[in-house]
């Protein structure tokens, strides 16, 4: 249509004028084409569907499928996983950290958070159960007698990871609530809220308190971040070029990434790779130096300087005891 009206111009001028636009346009529509399939899709909110006539998703994957990429989203639900047998890290809110063997955690609603599972071991599963906090009712968990279970919900903004003893102890139990259907398997689920309410063997995740609940431009943001720090750990990332991914000043994007995450942009990367330092120290056997510089740190004395900082011991204690610890 566009050429027809073309060709009936008779002034060359205006015809140069009309092509001229032409082209214009349909630049701009083949720029609006390659921002849509070039630009990550935002991590905001995830909808989440429990089957019909249950109040509460509950799944196990006994095979880890890399099909979907590990993206950084967040949901109202409450989230429990329980991994038997795995391996990866965990990324939620804040708090970056390798897990080796086998892990139980409680995500708190619309806290943050990146899939965090590498892959399963043998005969390993994964049991997740997401919830929301009201889904017996607004008032149920309000009421006196569902006190700690209230208070373990707050605590989950934190994200929370229980430890062996709790995590060996009702570990068979959640695995059990996919044989449970109705009311079985909601008073199965309420018995392990209680002893996950009751118990002292747990760490928070963000231990100083930080709980990192976001909206939805601010999960966008954070997403082109941590995306960014994942594929250049190795490397040198410079202030000015994260600023630049974000379309912010160094200045601004320092005082944003600081409210937002509660930690410099330096110390997240930093703790970023020594994690991934734990990693490659548990599961390969090249040396500590090789193991440094796999991680992005250019000086060894450094990476010594900050992998205590970040674990409490050296590279070489943490090497000889991971093998006998169950994390």
């Amino acid at each position: 249509m566009i050429f027809n009206e073309i060709c009936f111009i008779k002034d060359s001028n205006k015809y140069i004028i009309v092509k001229l636009l032409f082209f214009i346009y349909l630049l701009l529509y083949c720029f609006s084409i390659y921002v849509c399939i070039m630009i990550p899709k935002k991590a905001t909110l995830k909808k989440i569907t429990p089957s019909f006539g249950s109040s509460l998703l509950v799944k196990k994957h006994k095979e880890f499928l890399k099909l979907e990429k590990p993206y950084w989203h967040f949901h109202p639900e409450i989230e429990l996983v329980y991994v038997n047998k795995g391996k990866g890290k965990r990324h939620i809110g804040n708090h970056i950290s390798y897990f080796n063997n086998s892990q139980l955690v409680l995500i708190g609603a619309n806290l943050p958070h990146i899939g965090y599972m590498d892959r399963l071991t043998t005969n390993g599963s994964e049991t997740l159960i997401q919830f929301k906090p009201e889904f017996l009712g607004e008032q149920f968990f309000k009421i006196p007698e569902m006190a700690s279970v209230n208070n373990l919900f707050e605590r989950a903004k934190n994200g929370i990871r229980f430890n062996i003893e709790i995590k060996n102890r009702i570990g068979a139990q959640i695995e059990e609530l996919i044989e449970l259907e109705g009311a079985n398997r909601i008073i199965g689920f309420l018995e392990i809220l209680k002893e996950l309410a009751i118990t002292k063997d747990y760490t928070l995740l963000n231990a100083d308190g930080f709980a990192f609940e976001t909206i939805a431009q601010d999960s966008d943001k954070i997403e082109m971040v941590y995306n960014y720090i994942h594929e250049h750990y190795q490397e040198h990332i410079a202030l000015d070029e994260i600023s630049d991914v974000v379309s912010m000043t160094v200045p601004a994007f320092c005082r944003y990434f600081k409210k937002a995450t509660g930690k410099t942009f330096t110390k997240l990367v930093n703790e970023y790779r020594v994690v991934h330092a734990t990693k490659l120290l548990t599961e390969s056997k090249i040396s500590i130096a090789d193991v440094s510089f796999e991680c992005g740190f250019n000086n060894f004395s450094h990476f010594n300087k900050l992998f205590k900082e970040f674990t409490g011991k050296s590279a070489s204690k943490y090497r000889n005891e991971v093998k006998s610890l169950v994390h």
